[in-house]
């Protein structure tokens, strides 16, 4: 905050003075102490010069000099020590008003402003009030936290040796060197570990004083004897802070991929980080599904296992792991498993248990107790309660996120936080000091990347030349994208149409049937991994200056792909095979759609793998052998991230035909990161301009909720209300919608309980009435907008609060600098009339 600079004598601060060490506003806003500092060293005539100065100001009427005012006096007074030690000509580099060579007057108006005095304030004050101090910890018997101190009374550098002004003579260096040892020797341990942090010294002079203070403590323990119960408390307080630590420490060790994560961000940026942590991310969602599914779907239904049909299970080939059908479909892996009848598990009174699979509680005598599990209702309100927590995961997290990256952070106050902050004096290890300062390293230079970027403006023809380029790539990636689209769809038709010739015809070759359900995986899988390399080829053709930008927009283009090739992919799922279904011989569409959702997700694996091979590895090697050049090539992020955007769209969609469709989703992620970082370590290079990814991971979590997790979402809410179910599988079996299991418990409920009437109204009004289901989409929706306009707000007073303090430091120059010019025109004046004197 700004504070005023007052130079009267007669001030009422001067004559209340400071009763208390702890009075920080006194010695913040009062500046009396130093003039009363000057007038016991001789100074008082330079104190009346500088009255009368104010004085002769005063009298002008134009400049109020003395209600100028600092917000940021801290910088600027350390910005001014600096260059008193510095030569002339690097200070004036530095800031203009070093330049000029001030006047004596000047000199010391500027050395009576806050950001000058704060400092020689508390060296007086240890002075000051050093038997006080001592006094009261006697008294209290315990040594106050430094917390509780303001910001005058603790110890200052300032008075040990690092005075400006070069007059204290070296019995007095000594007397305040001392003082200061002893008031950290008289502070708590991890008070005297920060307050010797804080201080702007070197480290030789901390250590130096940090083993006078042990030296002198360790002298005051073996003259005095402690207690044995106090030296046992002692004891057991260092036993317990160090198990704790050792505890905390155990527990950060066991984050996943701690240490590749922080490889990956030393060598190649936050740009590239952003994707691991990115799937990261993706593995704890999937992890989430897969815990709930398997507790209350798959496990029950494990354990009570439904007849089969007479001829069996299909026996085991091996193509069923690219296929997905045979062996598996008759499993718990899809949908078709799952039974429709009520799992009780009888327990009789003679000891002998009895497993049943039965609709009703008939078969049971009454001498024996029921649990029963309703597999339908079970599976109804698992996929609903587990996309809802995942809702609500999401939206917390984007919330989050937009908190934390999209902040005012100035490139060049992370710059000087990184150069002199960011080191960790605790780690020892070999490899952790190299790994620390590679990722030190990578993220000054990324911020030096933003420091040292300018904005260079262009003519009209050149804005013209780069709109007309950029409305040619934009062009040429969207006609590509809606020709692709297009291209699932007509393919897609042909092979509905080929399966359905297939079922009518009479002669039948299972291995070719089997290889033409793969066709559709494949080409989708081709063109989503050929259609990225065009979008690059478009943006260097429009040669990008930022390269957050150039991601952004490979973004865009690319989640554009990925949303038109899923739409057409979800009307052929949902549209065309549960309409025809008779035609197609399918006794389950839902297996049906269940194994396709499987193999496009395997095949998108299959590709990425090839992708890395082929895109990563043999340019590699291609490039260093043939072409003998040292280039490699650079991680795509965008077209990485929504390659994982994609196959968590298809995992969201495949949980209520697949519900072991998580579980292939995690072990994909897992090789995948493995596959991913060991490519990018011996293929891939940094990228040639750094820049810091400050909201990536923001954009990243918005694009996983809005585009991938609400179409999923849709489409699951669409198939459990509207679609009608197979007759002959699944645990929806006999009833128009799957919705409709959810209305029959409720009035099974009321019809064996009277009492529980409000539960039926309760589900007929809030989970049959879609409306309620808008109006919490809605909340979220509002919850979400809300945070980002607070977020937005909080960004536009920072920016004009640094705005104002850049004025601020400008108004203040422009006082000085007229406060110099006033000050010459006072010292030509007497010359002037000296020489017409002379002359006449």
């Amino acid at each position: 905050m700004a504070r005023i600079v007052n130079f009267d004598l007669n001030h009422v601060c001067m004559e209340a003075g400071l009763e208390s060490p702890l009075d920080e506003e006194g010695v913040h806003d009062s500046f009396n102490q130093l003039i009363a500092e000057q007038t016991q060293s001789g100074g008082l005539s330079e104190a009346v010069e500088l009255q009368q100065l104010q004085r002769e100001l005063d009298e002008e009427g134009q400049d109020r000099v003395a209600c100028l005012s600092s917000p940021g006096r801290e910088m600027w007074g350390g910005r001014w020590d600096q260059m008193e030690d510095e030569p002339e000509d690097e200070a004036a580099q530095l800031d203009p008003l070093i330049a000029e060579r001030w006047s004596s007057a000047t000199l010391r108006v500027l050395s009576s402003m806050p950001s000058r005095t704060i400092g020689r304030s508390r060296g007086a004050i240890i002075s000051q009030y050093y038997n006080r101090t001592m006094q009261l910890r006697r008294r209290k018997q315990s040594r106050p936290s430094i917390r509780d101190f303001s910001r005058s009374a603790r110890p200052s550098i300032r008075g040990y040796g690092v005075e400006t002004d070069g007059m204290e003579a070296d019995g007095a260096e000594m007397s305040k060197r001392d003082r200061l040892v002893n008031n950290l020797q008289n502070l708590s341990v991890s008070d005297r570990v920060r307050m010797l942090r804080a201080m702007p010294l070197s480290i030789a002079e901390k250590s130096e004083l940090r083993r006078l203070a042990l030296q002198k403590e360790r002298r005051s323990f073996s003259g005095s004897q402690i207690p044995c119960c106090s030296r046992l408390k002692y004891y057991i307080i260092i036993a317990a802070r160090q198990s704790w630590y050792s505890w905390l420490s155990f527990l950060h060790s066991l984050q996943l991929w701690q240490v590749p994560l922080k490889r990956v961000s030393g060598r190649f940026g936050t740009g590239v980080l952003s994707y691991f942590l990115f799937l990261k991310t993706l593995l704890f969602f999937n992890l989430f599904l897969f815990l709930v599914i398997g507790a209350f779907l798959v496990l029950p239904q494990a354990v009570h296992p439904p007849a089969l049909l007479p001829q069996g299970r299909a026996p085991f080939s091996g193509l069923e792991l690219l296929t997905g059908v045979g062996y598996f479909s008759d499993s718990v892996m899809y949908y078709g498993y799952y039974s429709n009848l009520m799992l009780r598990k009888s327990f009789r009174d003679d000891g002998r248990g009895q497993n049943l699979s039965v609709s009703n509680a008939t078969g049971l005598d009454g001498a024996s107790q029921r649990l029963s599990y309703n597999m339908p209702l079970a599976y109804f309100f698992t996929i609903g309660v587990a996309f809802f927590i995942t809702c609500i995961i999401l939206v917390y997290s984007m919330s989050k996120s937009f908190g934390q990256s999209f902040r005012i952070d100035k490139s060049h106050g992370l710059l000087a936080v990184k150069a002199f902050c960011s080191w960790d004096f605790k780690v020892i290890k070999k490899s952790s000091v190299k790994l620390m300062s590679e990722n030190i390293c990578t993220q000054l230079k990324e911020l030096l990347a933003e420091v040292t970027h300018k904005h260079v403006k262009k003519t009209m023809s050149q804005r013209l030349w780069r709109l007309m380029v950029h409305g040619l790539a934009w062009a040429i990636c969207i006609g590509s994208t809606i020709a692709c689209a297009l291209a699932v769809y007509y393919f897609s038709e042909f092979m509905h149409k080929d399966l359905q010739e297939r079922v009518r015809s009479l002669n039948k070759d299972p291995l070719s049937e089997e290889a033409s359900l793969l066709a559709l995986p494949v080409v989708v899988s081709l063109i989503n991994l050929l259609l990225p390399g065009l979008f690059n080829a478009a943006a260097w053709m429009e040669e990008y200056d930022s390269p957050s930008v150039r991601t952004y927009v490979a973004i865009c283009r690319n989640l554009m792909l990925k949303v038109s090739v899923l739409g057409v992919l979800c009307y052929h799922w949902l549209g065309r095979v549960p309409v025809d279904r008779q035609t197609l011989n399918l006794q389950c569409w839902e297996n049906f759609v269940g194994q396709e959702l499987y193999r496009f997700l395997l095949m998108d694996f299959i590709f990425t793998c090839l992708d890395t091979l082929f895109g990563e590895f043999l340019w590699r090697l291609f490039s260093e052998k043939v072409l003998k050049r040292s280039r490699r090539p650079v991680f795509d992020i965008a077209r990485n991230v929504l390659e994982l955007i994609y196959g968590q769209a298809l995992a969201w969609l495949g949980v209520l035909f697949t519900p072991l469709l998580p579980a292939i989703q995690i072990f994909k992620l897992l090789l995948l990161f493995y596959i991913k970082k060991g490519s990018l370590m011996l293929n891939c290079q940094a990228p040639r301009k750094p820049y810091r990814a400050s909201q990536m991971t923001t954009i990243f979590i918005t694009l996983l909720c809005f585009p991938s997790f609400l179409g999923a979402s849709v489409c699951v809410t669409y198939t459990m209300w509207s679609i009608t179910p197979s007759s002959s599988c699944g645990p929806f079996r006999g009833l128009k919608t799957m919705f409709e299991s959810g209305k029959i418990w409720v009035q099974q409920l009321e019809k064996d309980n009277p009492n529980l009437s409000w539960l039926a109204w309760a589900h007929s009004y809030l989970v049959e009435n879609p409306l309620f289901i808008f109006l919490t989409a809605g909340i979220f929706l509002i919850v979400i907008y809300f945070h980002s306009q607070v977020v937005d707000g909080q960004r536009k007073i920072i920016s004009l609060l640094q705005e104002q303090i850049e004025n601020e430091g400008e108004d203040k120059k422009f006082l000085i600098t007229r406060l110099q010019s006033i000050h010459e025109q006072k010292r030509s004046s007497p010359r002037r009339l000296t020489s017409q004197d002379s002359t006449c």
